[in-house]
């Protein structure tokens, strides 16, 4: 096998690896993305604004939930001024790869215009 070949099957693997990864990956950020809107319209509806601060976590660890994402009450941050609603999220998404974890951090946050 000459070098060139050899170099051309390293790269090919590199690519397959990388592909594989992204494959894994994808899913996790995706949901993130459709939480991380869901996040902003919830903090963007006038009428969340005047529910107790309660609804709104439920409202939210319910859709993360639904989505497979790993949010518990606890890390839903919500403040209030001047009729304002601020929401922040802070929650890690482990992904498991075949001997390795990788814990992703998201933060999604939004406010109320």
């Amino acid at each position: 096998m000459s070098a060139k070949a050899v170099r051309r099957a390293a790269g090919v693997l590199v690519l397959a690896a990388a592909a594989v990864v992204c494959a894994q990956l994808a899913p996790v950020y995706w949901k993130a993305w459709r939480f991380g809107r869901f996040v902003a319209e919830v903090a963007a509806h006038p009428e969340h604004r005047g529910r107790a601060d309660e609804w709104v976590r439920a409202q939210l660890v319910n859709r993360a939930a639904e989505l497979s994402l790993p949010v518990r009450s606890d890390q839903v941050r919500l403040e209030r001024a001047g009729g304002r609603l601020e929401v922040e999220v802070r929650y890690v998404a482990p992904v498991n790869f075949a001997f390795y974890t990788v814990d992703l951090h998201f933060r999604p946050r939004a406010s109320s215009p």
